[in-house]
């Protein structure tokens, strides 16, 4: 029987492994040098100015609301496809989210559908906006910041990119998802997990053009400490008879979480991120192949939505009409399953969660639950063939066909 293929599988070689040997052979294994070298390979990748590593992507969403000082009551825009962790992000804070409604074929929260969830705001509460990048699609951000502009310039546009690193927005310029080249949105933030372009093993990071947002994302990563004399406030424990600062001195000013990334993690990042151009481009090799072989599926599957701008492609997510199949997707899961494709479905929108449905009052969400109903992601990595591709496309048709 041929290898079970799953739905996503990282791809480590020779060089990921000696980096990782190279950090346990050294004098640090954690909050060392690697992590300044990945951050310094981030920026480079993303065209930005900072960026802060730490060890989940949900700690990046996170340290975002976090260094924004969303206060509980203020409200915050999540598009309903996501991970829950984008809009857990604003409930640890203790925010309100204010799920807004996605375009039907890309799942992309749109202007129009922005504003929508506007209507449903206090203007004197909502603070910022999450654009989500669905599977590598990026958002159209230029949209979106109009919107804001022209309705509520003081709210924040931030991006959850964990999907989209490598990919560049829909401008036409070939900027780079991540800040920095693109004005109008804050903050961006990545994962890092194996599952997604690069992977650390588990990790994440934030990108900002903004350096004194970059360092106060620094400390609360790491507990909230603070190192810099020049932020001190009790200056007789602060500093010696001299006035200099004492050499073992910080100061806890405000609660952070213990979010560092190991030097052994920023290692491995650092050496996939040689390879990102790479990964980029063999994940749109292997979206092209795909897209011709579902065409002779047509049309009860269509092949992945597309938007303007390259993506940097996390996911192949096929749609499939089940309704009209006669056909749940459970059982052509479990179908593919046992034919050895492995299958994922992304997202369930998270206002159907049960601990929304008791924390927001939400309308329905029409195009939301279009694209739940008809999505599922199929096999897409780096090490994947067009012989795989094809045998994915066979089964599937064969499974639709029983």
């Amino acid at each position: 029987m041929s290898a079970f293929l799953p739905y996503c599988r990282q791809d480590i070689d020779a060089d990921d492994i000696a980096a990782v040997i190279d950090v346990l052979r050294s004098d640090w294994l954690t909050t060392g040098p690697a992590v300044e070298s990945i951050e310094a390979a981030l920026n480079k990748a993303t065209g930005t100015a900072e960026s802060v590593i730490c060890n989940s992507g949900t700690a990046a969403l996170h340290l975002v609301t976090m260094g924004l000082d969303l206060k509980p009551g203020d409200q915050v825009i999540v598009p309903a496809i996501t991970f829950v962790a984008t809009a857990n992000a604003v409930r640890y804070v203790g925010g309100d989210v204010v799920f807004a409604d996605v375009d039907p074929d890309t799942g992309l929260m749109t202007p129009d559908t922005l504003l929508a969830a506007m209507r449903n705001c206090d203007p004197k509460r909502l603070k910022a906006v999450f654009a989500v990048h669905l599977a590598g699609r990026t958002c159209d951000m230029p949209g979106l910041a109009r919107a804001l502009r022209q309705h509520a310039p003081d709210v924040k546009l931030l991006e959850d990119a964990c999907h989209a690193l490598g990919g560049t927005y829909p401008t036409g310029n070939g900027e780079m998802v991540g800040v920095g080249a693109h004005p109008d949105s804050y903050a961006a933030c990545f994962s890092l997990h194996p599952a997604k372009m690069v992977t650390t093993g588990e990790g994440g990071a934030v990108t900002t053009a903004d350096p004194a947002y970059a360092m106060r994302l620094r400390e609360l990563r790491s507990h909230g400490l603070t190192r810099r004399s020049s932020a001190f406030q009790n200056k007789e424990l602060a500093f010696d008879a001299d006035g200099k600062p004492n050499p073992w001195y910080y100061e806890l000013q405000e609660v952070g979480y213990n979010y560092r990334l190991s030097d052994i993690n920023c290692a491995l990042g650092a050496a996939q991120l040689t390879r990102l151009s790479h990964f980029v481009k063999r994940r749109a090799a292997l979206v092209d192949f795909y897209d011709t072989a579902l065409a002779e599926l047509a049309p009860m599957v269509r092949p992945q939505a597309r938007t303007s701008g390259e993506p940097g492609w996390h996911l192949y997510t096929a749609r499939i009409d089940f309704a009209a199949l006669g056909k749940t997707r459970a059982t052509v899961m479990r179908e593919l399953q046992a034919a050895g494709v492995g299958t994922q479905v992304h997202y369930i929108p998270v206002q159907l969660q049960p601990y929304y449905q008791q924390h927001t009052k939400t309308a329905p969400l029409p195009g939301a639950w279009k694209y739940y109903s008809d999505t599922l992601s199929l096999p897409l990595y780096a090490t994947l063939t067009e012989t795989d591709v094809r045998r994915v496309a066979e089964t599937l048709g064969r499974v639709l066909a029983a």
